[in-house]
């Protein structure tokens, strides 16, 4: 497959998980799909952003993935878009978040691991 055939599919699949996580943000409201499939989605969608740009990856990319997503939670215990004075920008706050949970770090983990095995396969063909 040429890279650009890669670099639109990823584009592509950003695109799709982006439209997802945004009609979950928006329309759902329960105890699952939005804290938890949505937190395990957001870093496949980190991960097939960056793909966009290095299609033919990079060895350690879910782990890279993982420590970001979990830096951005742990600046979420800190209050930074408090501190950054972004409280009052929805959405801005809502990218940067705004409430620290250990549960969502469980859940980057969960994605980033499942990108870990798709990695695997798709280094093993």
């Amino acid at each position: 497959m040429s890279i650009r055939k890669k670099r639109m599919g990823y584009l592509a699949v950003t695109v799709l998980l982006f439209v997802v996580e945004l009609l979950i943000a928006l329309f759902v409201h329960d105890n699952f799909i939005r804290p938890y499939v949505g937190d395990v989605l957001v870093v496949v969608l980190l991960y097939t952003f960056v793909r966009f740009f290095i299609p033919q990856g990079v060895r350690l990319l879910p782990l890279y993935i993982f420590l970001f997503a979990a830096g951005v939670e742990v600046l979420q215990y800190f209050r930074i878009a408090e501190v950054l004075g972004l409280s009052d920008h929805r959405v801005l706050s809502v990218v940067i978040g705004s409430v620290f949970d250990v549960k969502d770090i469980v859940c980057y983990g969960v994605g980033c691991a499942l990108l870990g095995i798709y990695e695997g396969i798709r280094m093993r063909r």
